[in-house]
């Protein structure tokens, strides 16, 4: 598993599979996870970053100065299948997302090699102004739509 943040309250489930040697986890800080998956849909093959320098998160990963401070290797995060959601589809995939749909749905689309959208309305093409299309239509693969 990569996650930012690996466990709730009531996750024990995934608290005892990790013991048991299960389930495998990197834990990775929320910015470098979006930006890991941005990489991935935009074909960058790595980047360095300065998060988690230092620290346990560091440990194993190749490091290097770049102005005086130092910089992580990091690597893209590439999905077999990503399960999204957003507020409005037309029916060719593009997608309009509202409040916090918006921070992983458009990077998750682009690194996921298949992705199905569960969307509150599709709509017939043409209907969607395309200055507010978000997430284009080449990166959606199977629409949902759920009213709501």
């Amino acid at each position: 598993m990569i996650c930012s943040f690996p466990r709730q309250a009531d996750s024990w489930v995934f608290d005892g599979l990790y013991r048991a040697g299960k389930i495998e986890l990197e834990v990775v800080p929320q910015g470098n996870l979006a930006e890991r998956l941005r990489a991935a849909g935009a074909g960058i093959g790595a980047f360095y970053g300065p998060t988690g320098a230092g620290t346990p998160l560091a440990e194993g990963k190749e490091s290097r100065l770049i102005d005086g401070r130092e910089y992580l290797l990091e690597f893209p995060i590439r999905g077999d299948v990503a399960l999204i959601r957003a507020h409005l589809a037309d029916r060719m995939g593009n997608l309009v997302y509202r409040k916090t749909a918006r921070n992983f749905g458009p990077v998750m689309a682009a690194a996921a090699a298949v992705t199905v959208c569960q969307v509150s309305r599709i709509v017939e093409i043409g209907e969607i102004d395309p200055e507010v299309v978000v997430t284009p239509a080449i990166y959606v693969n199977r629409l949902v739509e759920v009213g709501g």
